[in-house]
C-alpha cells in the first residue's frame, strides 16, 4: 500500500471505529465510494493500522450463550460482539421499496431473441436444484427424482443435466447410492441437497438441529439448506440467528476438513419487509452462508423477482466490498420457463453474469424443470407437446 493510500486508509479507519460513522458518511467526507472506504477499512486491518484481537477457548454452547461467535467474515468487518452486529446491521442503507419494485418490473419486461432461448433453457436446467420434500416421500421417489436428474428429457441426449437433487436428511443415503459416481460438485457432477435444521419451521433446539446436519453430512450430503430462526430474528434476537448459522456451518465440516456448502433460507415470506430481508441476508454472509436462499417453498409469498434482485445486490455488494462471491437461490413458486428466463436476466444485470454458474446460483424447483422440457421440445419439434411427454417428479 503507497504512502498515500495508507494516509487515506488510516483516515478512513479512525472515522469508522472512533467517530462511529457510515461507510456512507465517510465516503461523502472523502469524497470516494463507500466501496473503496470499505476496501480501505479492509487494507486498514490486513496491514495492522487497525488491529483486533479475539480470544475464545470456550465450547460452542458457552460462546453461544455469551455474544456472537465470530467468523473470519465477521472480524473482517470489525463485526466482533452482538453491539458491533446491530451497529453494521443498522449502518445499512435502507431499501427504497418503490425503486426496487419497479427496477424488477423492468427486469421482468426484457426479452431475449428466438436464438437465444435454447441457450437460455439450457442454463436453466444447469441450474436447478430437483427437488422432492414430502412427508410421503420414499426411497424409490428419490431414486426416480435422480434417473430424471441424470436423464431430464430421454428423447433428448443433448440435454443438460441438473446441479443437484435436494432431499430430507434421512433420503441423501438413498440419492447419493442412486447418483453412484455421478455425484459432485453440481457442476462436475450432480450435488447432494438436503434440507436440515428442522426444515421447514426451524422451530426446534439447537443440538437437534446440529445433529440433523450431521447426519445429513456423513450420509454423503455436498449441500446442506438450513433454515435460519425467523422468530428469533423478528424479536430482535440477532445473537441466536447469527450464532446458530455459525455452529450449521461448523457441523458442514467433514472429517478431512473440507465442508458441505451451506445455503441459508430466509423464507423472506415471513421476514415482513425489504429491510428485514436485506438485513437478515447481510447477517447470513457474515455468520459463514455461501448461499443465500429466499424460501422453504412452504410460506407464501415465496421467491419473487423483487425480493431475489435485493438479495443479488447484496452479494454484489459483499463481493465489492471484500472480492468474494456468494450464491443466491430463489426457491418455490417459479414453475414456468419464462419466469426463470427473468430471474436469469436479473442475475446477469444486477450482480453480473459471472453468477450464471450452478456454484453462485440455482432454482429451488420440481415443476419447473418440465416446462423447461416441454419449451425445449417445442424449439426442436415446432410443436407443442403435452405433459404426457415428459416425467412425472
Amino acid at each position: 500500500m503507497s504512502n498515500s493510500e495508507s494516509d487515506i486508509a488510516r483516515r478512513a479507519a479512525r472515522l469508522y471505529y472512533d467517530e462511529n460513522k457510515t461507510q456512507d458518511e465517510i465516503g461523502e467526507m472523502l469524497d470516494i465510494t463507500r466501496w473503496k472506504v470499505g476496501r480501505l477499512l479492509a487494507l486498514a486491518r490486513e496491514v495492522g493500522i487497525v488491529s483486533i484481537s479475539i480470544t475464545d477457548s470456550a465450547t460452542p454452547s458457552e460462546r453461544s450463550s455469551s455474544g456472537i461467535i465470530p467468523t473470519d467474515r465477521s472480524r473482517a468487518q470489525g463485526v466482533t460482539d452482538t453491539q458491533s452486529l446491530r451497529s453494521f446491521l443498522r449502518r445499512l442503507p435502507a431499501v427504497d421499496a418503490i425503486g426496487l419494485e419497479a427496477r424488477a418490473a423492468t427486469l421482468a419486461t426484457r426479452s431475449i431473441k428466438t436464438e437465444s432461448k435454447r441457450a437460455a433453457l439450457d442454463t436453466i436446467i444447469r441450474l436447478v436444484d430437483l427437488t422432492t420434500l414430502e412427508g410421503a416421500d420414499t426411497p424409490g421417489k428419490v431414486k426416480s427424482l435422480v434417473a430424471k436428474a441424470l436423464v431430464p428429457d430421454a428423447s433428448d441426449p443433448t440435454t443438460p443435466r441438473v446441479a443437484a437433487v435436494c432431499v430430507y436428511p434421512d433420503m441423501v443415503a438413498h440419492a447419493v447410492a442412486a447418483l453412484g459416481p455421478n455425484r459432485g460438485d453440481g457442476e462436475s457432477g450432480i450435488a447432494v441437497a438436503s434440507v436440515a435444521t428442522a426444515f421447514p419451521s426451524g422451530r426446534s433446539t439447537i443440538d437437534v438441529k446440529l445433529a440433523d446436519t450431521r447426519f445429513a453430512v456423513d450420509k454423503g450430503a455436498t449441500e446442506i439448506d438450513m433454515v435460519i430462526d425467523r422468530g428469533a430474528f423478528l424479536s430482535g434476537d440477532l445473537e441466536t440467528v447469527f450464532n446458530q448459522i455459525v455452529l450449521v456451518r461448523e457441523a458442514c465440516v467433514r472429517a478431512d476438513g473440507s465442508h458441505a456448502h451451506l445455503k441459508v433460507i430466509l423464507e423472506t415470506g415471513e421476514l415482513r419487509t425489504y429491510d428485514n430481508i436485506k438485513r437478515a441476508s447481510w447477517l447470513a454472509i457474515l455468520a459463514g452462508a455461501d448461499f443465500i436462499k429466499t424460501s422453504t417453498g412452504k410460506v407464501q409469498p415465496a421467491a419473487t423477482l423483487p425480493t431475489t434482485v435485493l438479495m443479488l445486490e447484496v452479494v454484489r455488494d459483499w463481493f465489492h466490498l471484500t472480492g468474494e462471491r456468494i450464491g443466491v437461490k430463489p426457491a418455490g413458486g417459479i414453475r414456468q420457463s419464462k419466469d426463470a428466463i427473468r430471474y436469469l436476466v436479473a442475475v446477469a444485470e444486477v450482480a453480473g453474469e459471472e453468477w450464471l454458474t450452478p456454484h453462485l446460483f440455482r432454482f429451488g424447483a420440481s415443476s419447473l424443470l418440465n416446462d423447461v422440457l416441454l419449451q425445449r421440445q417445442k424449439m426442436t419439434t415446432g410443436r407443442y407437446s403435452g405433459p404426457d411427454y415428459v416425467t412425472v417428479d
